[in-house]
């Protein structure tokens, strides 16, 4: 199987320097390696072309963010598979093998998602994708191992292969035709929680997502928007809301985003008794900003097929911080 390993770059030549090592050291092998660049300023290209000059470049005109980005660059490469592999994660050795195998034995899994684990406390899930990732009944993310910011000790509860819901994006692996067929991210997301979006057209249209704990990488996070930052706060909150308008079926719809209202008000006042008065404008930004386009989402919600199961009991918001379960293995 023809892999492109695809890593986005935006002003990142000392997280390249740390992380490219491994990524060449172990996978080169088994796959041609890319770095998209998405109009740095700094010296990432002169780096790249000195150091590793059989890594492949992709100059983007702009800087689209992770949507844009990773769209106009998969254009460019030719590939049976795509591993888009953020720019702060260290692979392991034989990250690929158990993966490629999968696609190979199962045509109907188009995304994957290896384990991953947290590159400053390598025992512990990271906050990104964990074990893999599921919604809630109201369109909250988390994550087998994450639930909200708790994450659980690595003790080989999640060293197994299985459905998951959504794939992360820091290193997630999709079928070439697939990718293209979905149309790509939704470039309206800029960033977070795109893939969630394309993991839920995905199974739409009747592929199967699945997470293998047989490969591991270890992630960052927040290398690029630190979680202290309003602005990713913000992004998080309306790419929430527009997963929700576009995906959620008509027989919640109304219910979800209602609901969504209350919940959301109430994640502000939070930030309000906290002392972050600036995360409670990033959510009030948020919904207005979301508002402002919502002709424009129920458009692109119309287009879709829906064809998944919504079979999504839980509310994460109440089994957490009212029920205090803080592992996956606890929700109900």
């Amino acid at each position: 199987m023809k892999t492109a390993i695809v890593i986005l770059n935006w002003n990142g030549q000392k997280l390249l320097e740390q992380f490219l090592p491994s990524v060449v050291n172990y996978s080169s092998e088994k796959a041609t390696i890319y770095v998209a660049d998405n109009a740095s300023t700094d010296t990432s290209i002169q780096f790249i072309k000195e150091y590793y000059p059989s890594i492949q470049i992709i100059k983007n005109a702009t800087n689209g963010g992770y949507a844009k980005g990773y769209n106009d660059a998969l254009q460019q490469i030719d590939a049976d598979l795509y591993c888009l592999l953020n720019s702060d994660i260290e692979v392991t050795e034989n990250w690929l093998t158990p993966v490629i195998t999968i696609f190979n034995n199962e045509e109907n899994t188009a995304i994957i998602q290896p384990k991953l684990l947290d590159f400053k406390d390598k025992t512990k899930f990271e906050y990104a994708g964990a074990g893999g990732g599921f919604v809630d009944l109201f369109g909250y993310p988390y994550c087998r191992g994450r639930i909200f910011n708790h994450l659980e000790t690595d003790n080989g509860q999640f060293d197994d292969v299985s459905e998951i819901f959504w794939a992360s994006g820091a290193c997630l692996f999709i079928r070439s035709k697939v990718y293209h067929q979905l149309g790509g991210f939704d470039e309206d997301y800029f960033a977070h929680q795109e893939e969630i979006d394309l993991c839920w057209r995905a199974q739409n249209e009747g592929y199967t997502i699945k997470y293998v704990g047989d490969s591991t990488v270890y992630h960052v996070g927040g290398a690029t928007l630190q979680e202290t930052n309003p602005h990713k706060t913000f992004l998080n909150f309306r790419n929430s809301l527009l997963n929700v308008v576009k995906n959620v079926p008509k027989q919640w719809f109304l219910f979800v985003v209602f609901s969504r209202l209350i919940l959301d008000g109430i994640a502000g006042v939070k930030f309000m008794i906290e002392l972050r008065p600036i995360h409670t404008w990033a959510i009030i930004k948020a919904h207005f900003g979301f508002y402002a386009n919502f002709n424009k989402y129920l458009k692109k919600r119309r287009k879709l097929q829906k064809k998944s199961d919504y079979n999504l009991h839980t509310s994460i918001v109440w089994q957490h911080f009212f029920l205090k379960r803080k592992k996956f293995k606890d929700l109900k």
